[in-house]
């Protein structure tokens, strides 16, 4: 089970908009069940980003990896990842 705190579901909650085509939480309970479900993942840094998204297999040469819809900025220096 993931910990997302305040900052993280905050942050999915208001830009969910970017991954989805519609809300797909509409408040901090169901963002938590939500990501929870998913497997998203919070990284400390662009490196565990770009380090994530090559594990994955995901060619991220001559792009920038925060500018993946599945990447938010937390803010604080953290980012979410959530596979849509």
């Amino acid at each position: 089970m993931h910990e997302y705190d305040e900052a993280v579901l905050r942050c999915f909650l208001e830009n969910q908009g970017q991954l989805f085509p519609e809300d797909v939480a509409s408040n901090m309970e169901e963002a938590e069940a939500f990501l929870e479900d998913c497997m998203a993942v919070v990284v400390d840094g662009v490196d565990e980003v770009e380090e994530y998204f090559e594990e994955s297999g995901v060619d991220t040469e001559g792009g920038n990896v925060l500018e993946a819809d599945e990447v938010f900025d937390i803010g604080d220096g953290r980012y979410l990842i959530v596979e849509g």
